[in-house]
């Protein structure tokens, strides 16, 4: 594996062998594939402490108005972390009043958009400062890898603050010709209170995708996090305000989603929505806005993204991008490239090579140098009726056994590993046909959901399932059978190929030769039901404003 391939797929080296654990202790060992002993049996202690539990509702940490609270689990244990606010419909009723408030009467939209950017600035420096503690919430309330978590992911959320921050004074309409004595302009003005709901597999990233642009245009927020990943952006969130930001211009909400997310899309005082997560969630937050007072979506949802290796491909190279394209952040990833395509004529060293790095992948305590892969984050369901604490781990591993049912060969990985957490192997399948598993669980919605899953649906799991295909034809066609449309690969040295393949993919981003390429200037969405709208970029600066046409009559004009 090469430095270099790293860099093209993370933007910076996270997995060199260095020690950058401040505060962490180094294992004495180098980490083997599959390590279950120091790696996973015995877990660190993690270097941070947590400081907010708290729901934050006008600039003050406060406790849920029912008093409830619920735990948020360490998936290296299955251990309570902490005891997390609750928040229901009335604490969404409360944070709402404080950001509109704050939208009608308070200094944030008034300010200069100087003043605003300042406070961005200072927020990204705060970032930076706590880097450390950071990384190390979102490693232990996620089970993501420390090195990625620090090296790679709060980077870019600093990075992304600054971006957004550089937009802040350049946010202006335009003067229009009109076919009369007419002097026409148009405005671009903050839309109000923006509800927006964010996911457990990269709650600080997403935190900044939300918040950012939001903030940048003059809007107040009410920002629900994943009742799976609380902490970090609680903390986040504490940074920005003593960064300056007003009261009541971010309230953070932590709860569930029948509770405090479905209340939040269906508030008739909330003009515009933003959501990241599942498919099936994404269809109900919209049903929700439209039936209240028709807000405006943003969502970015599933997505099962074809990885296409053409004949002519580096296969070395391909590999290697292709095992990260899914296995990145344990295959808990919207975009990752989880139906992978190969030209038959590469095809059976394809996989010998694949099932070979998946096996030497190395699996463990995410605390620990070296390690590539932690725990599989767990899906809590508290709807009163059931409480399931390995729901995501129990689906990937029905998933799994439904393949090797089908008749699909199963070339690594496919059961757990240890008997403490929630780890799975790296899984490779070849020979993949379509299959089909149902699975009645459900722990988005009080009531159950019947749910068919088959070769195109999206395990978001270390599941790599590798196809061949004989020409272009055919591989554009079947990349594009899917209701998803979120991102793509496209591995081959040929120009005309990848220009094809590039404008003949339903995907809202192909990547051509890399992978999971997330700076803060491109745009990130999906076509079909992968969503509505962009984040990131420029692109993103639109779900937050209203564009007002302001017309005035000019007499004697000396020119029009």
């Amino acid at each position: 594996m090469t430095q270099e391939v790293l860099k093209n797929i993370f933007l910076c080296v996270w997995m060199e062998k260095l020690y950058i654990g401040r505060n962490i202790a180094s294992p004495s060992r180098g980490i083997s594939k599959y390590s279950t002993d120091v790696a996973i049996e015995n877990p660190v202690d993690p270097p941070v402490e947590v400081k907010h539990t708290q729901l934050l509702i006008n600039g003050q940490f406060v406790d849920a108005a029912s008093g409830k609270s619920f735990p948020t689990l360490d998936p290296r244990t299955g251990d309570v972390i902490a005891h997390v606010a609750e928040g229901d419909a009335e604490d969404i009723n409360r944070a709402v009043a404080a950001a509109r408030k704050a939208f009608d009467e308070g200094p944030w939209p008034k300010m200069t958009a100087y003043e605003r950017q300042r406070i961005l600035l200072r927020f990204a420096d705060l970032i930076e400062k706590h880097n450390d503690e950071l990384a190390a919430l979102e490693t232990w309330d996620n089970g993501k890898p420390y090195e990625q978590s620090a090296k790679l992911e709060v980077p870019m959320l600093t990075r992304l603050m600054r971006y957004y921050a550089g937009w802040a004074d350049k946010i202006h309409g335009l003067t229009v010709p009109a076919d009369g004595p007419y002097h026409v302009q148009t405005l671009h003005e903050p839309i109000g209170v923006a509800g927006q709901v964010i996911p457990w597999n990269f709650p600080l990233l997403m935190f900044g995708w939300k918040v950012g642009p939001a903030l940048a245009c003059g809007n107040t927020i009410v920002l629900k996090t994943a009742e799976q990943t609380p902490l970090s952006a609680i903390f986040a969130a504490n940074l920005l305000h003593e960064a300056g930001l007003p009261p009541g211009v971010l309230n953070v909400i932590s709860g569930f989603g029948p509770a405090a997310g479905a209340a939040l899309a269906s508030h008739m005082d909330v003009d515009k929505f933003a959501f990241t997560g599942s498919t099936k969630t994404g269809q109900f937050v919209h049903e929700l806005a439209s039936r209240s007072n028709l807000k405006p979506v943003t969502s970015e949802l599933g997505g099962k993204s074809p990885f296409i290796v053409c004949e002519d491909a580096d296969i070395d190279k391909a590999v290697e991008l292709a095992h990260y394209a899914l296995f990145f952040n344990q295959g808990q990833c919207c975009c990752a490239g989880s139906r992978t395509f190969v030209h038959e004529r590469v095809y059976d060293e394809f996989v010998e090579k694949s099932k070979a790095l998946a096996l030497k992948r190395a699996v463990g305590d995410p605390f620990l140098e070296g390690i590539e892969q932690g725990p599989q984050k767990e899906k809590h369901c508290s709807l009163k009726i059931t409480q399931v604490s390995n729901a995501q781990f129990e689906k990937i591993l029905k998933y799994i056994k439904s393949g090797v049912e089908s008749g699909a060969t199963l070339e690594a990985g496919g059961e757990r590993l240890g008997n403490k957490g929630y780890y799975i192997k790296p899984t490779v399948f070849s020979n993949v046909k379509v299959f089909l598993l149902v699975i009645i669980t459900s722990c988005i919605f009080p009531q159950r959901l019947r749910y068919g899953y088959n070769a195109k649906d999206e395990i978001f799991g270390p599941v790599q399932s590798i196809f061949k295909y004989k020409d272009l034809d055919e591989v554009i066609r079947r990349a594009n059978a899917t209701h998803y449309g979120l991102a793509a690969g496209v591995f081959t040295e040929n120009l005309d190929t990848a220009n094809t393949l590039t404008r003949a993919l339903r995907a809202g981003s192909v990547w051509v030769n890399c992978f999971n390429i997330f700076d803060a200037t491109i745009p990130m969405g999906g076509y079909k039901m992968s969503g509505h709208g962009r984040e990131k970029g420029i692109y993103s600066l639109e779900n937050y404003l209203q564009v007002k046409a302001v017309v005035t009559p000019l007499k004697n004009p000396a020119w029009l």
